[in-house]
C-alpha cells in the first residue's frame, strides 16, 4: 500500500497521486474521522443495497476486493474477510491482520484502514482506477514518477570515500551481475540471510507507461545485520549486495540477494539508481533518478522470526513509516508487492516510474 544512528540522510520527498498512509498517520483530525466508517449507520448486508447505481459500485467494489485479496493476501487474507455495509461504505474487515478495506458511498474512492495503515483513513483513489488495474490483473498500483530519494551515506558509487579512499564498486570487474550475494574483485565474502529475489520494472511516465529496456540500475542495501559492504566496520573489505543489470526487453531488472536486516533508526529498505544505459552505470554518471524500496511491515515481521534477524525484530519494533526519515512524508510507490515465505524465500516487485 504500498516499517543508535540514522544510515540516511532527510531529503526532499516528492508525492504520487496517491494519498500517503504515513502523511495521513500524522494528522490527528483525519485519524478520528477514520472512525467514522466503522460507526456511521447501522450495519446491514450489501444484499440490501438497492440502485442502479448502488448495485453497479458493490459489484466494482466486490471485484476490486477481490483482487485485493488475492495480491495483497499479508494485509487482506480471503480467509478472513468479513463483508459489511454502512451508510456511508462497502467494505470488509480481515480480523486475522486488523485492516479493512471498502469504498465510500460520498465519493466513491477506495479507503483502507488498520494496523496496516497504522489506524490512520488511507485515500487511495478512485474505485474506477482500482478496477481498471484489478482487469488488467497488474501487480503495481502506478506509474507516477518514483520519489526522488537520497543515495544516504553508503552509496558506493564513488560519490563519497570510505577508510581506503573513494569507494567505487561500479568500477569492478563483474559488478554487472543478477546475484549479489557474494562479493567481487577478490573479496570472498558472501552475505547470509532468507533469499530476496528483487525485479524492478522501469516505465516511461511520459509515454504512457511504455517498458524502458536497454537502461541500467545499481542496486545496493545492507546485510541482515544492518551493514554495509564496503564501509560498516568488519565489512570494509567486501562489496556483497551490490549490482547492476540492465533491463530486459520488458523493461525489468532482477537481483538475487537477501532480505534486508532493519537497522536502528530506518525502516528496511533497498536502495537503487537508475541509468540510461549500463555505460552510464559503470561510469556512475549522471543518474536520472534515486530512490529507496520499502517492504510491508507484515513483511518484515514475518523474516525477522528467523535466525540472524533477532537485532531487526527489537529495531522493527521502534520505528515506523511514520517517523522513517525518508519514508514519513509517503511510500506508497515505493512499497514493494512481496511474495513468498521463510522457507523458500521472498520476491519483490516494484514499478518505477521515470521520465525516460
Amino acid at each position: 500500500m504500498n516499517n543508535a544512528l540514522y544510515h540516511d540522510d532527510t531529503t526532499a520527498h516528492h508525492h504520487g497521486l496517491q494519498h500517503d498512509l504515513k502523511t495521513l498517520t500524522r494528522q490527528a483530525a483525519t485519524r478520528r474521522n477514520a472512525l467514522r466508517w466503522l460507526a456511521v449507520g447501522s450495519m446491514a448486508p450489501l444484499s440490501l443495497l438497492s440502485g442502479n447505481s448502488m448495485a453497479d459500485t458493490a459489484s466494482d467494489t466486490s471485484t476490486v476486493l477481490n483482487w485485493a485479496q488475492a495480491t495483497y493476501p499479508q494485509w487482506f487474507p480471503a480467509s478472513s474477510a468479513v463483508a459489511q455495509s454502512n451508510a456511508n461504505f462497502i467494505f470488509r474487515f480481515y480480523p486475522t491482520t486488523d485492516n479493512y478495506l471498502g469504498v465510500s458511498l460520498q465519493d466513491s474512492n477506495l479507503y483502507a484502514y488498520g494496523r496496516e495503515t497504522g489506524y490512520a483513513f488511507l485515500n487511495l483513489g478512485p474505485l474506477s482506477h482500482w478496477v481498471s488495474m484489478a482487469a488488467g490483473g497488474a501487480t503495481s498500483q502506478t506509474c507516477s514518477i518514483i520519489p526522488q530519494e537520497t543515495a544516504g551515506p553508503y552509496p558506493g558509487d564513488g560519490s563519497n570515500s570510505n577508510q581506503s579512499g573513494v569507494a567505487n564498486a561500479l568500477t569492478l570487474s563483474g559488478i554487472v551481475r543478477s546475484d549479489i550475494r557474494a562479493s567481487i574483485g577478490g573479496a570472498t565474502g558472501i552475505a547470509a540471510g532468507i533469499p530476496l529475489r528483487v525485479e524492478l520494472e522501469l516505465v516511461n511516465t511520459a509515454s504512457s507507461c511504455a517498458t524502458l529496456s536497454g537502461y541500467a540500475i545499481y542496486l545496493w542495501h545492507c546485510t541482515r545485520d544492518g551493514l554495509y559492504s564496503m564501509y560498516s566496520n568488519g565489512v570494509t573489505a567486501e562489496n556483497y549486495l551490490r549490482g547492476v543489470q540492465e533491463t530486459s526487453a520488458s523493461g525489468v531488472a532482477t537481483f538475487q540477494s537477501i532480505f534486508p536486516g532493519c537497522y536502528s533508526g530506518r525502516m528496511p529498505h533497498i536502495h537503487f539508481e537508475v541509468y540510461r544505459n549500463l555505460a552510464s552505470a559503470t561510469r556512475g554518471a549522471n543518474a536520472i533518478r534515486t530512490s529507496q524500496m520499502a517492504f510491508p511491515t507484515a513483511v518484515c515481521q514475518q523474516v525477522y522470526t528467523t535466525d540472524g534477524y533477532s537485532a531487526s525484530v527489537r529495531n522493527l519494533s521502534q520505528i515506523s513509516f511514520a517517523t522513517d526519515n525518508v519514508f514519513s512524508d509517503g511510500v506508497s510507490l515505493q512499497t514493494a508487492t512481496v511474495t513468498g515465505d521463510n522457507t523458500s524465500g521472498y520476491v519483490a516487485k516494484l514499478r518505477v516510474g521515470v521520465s525516460g
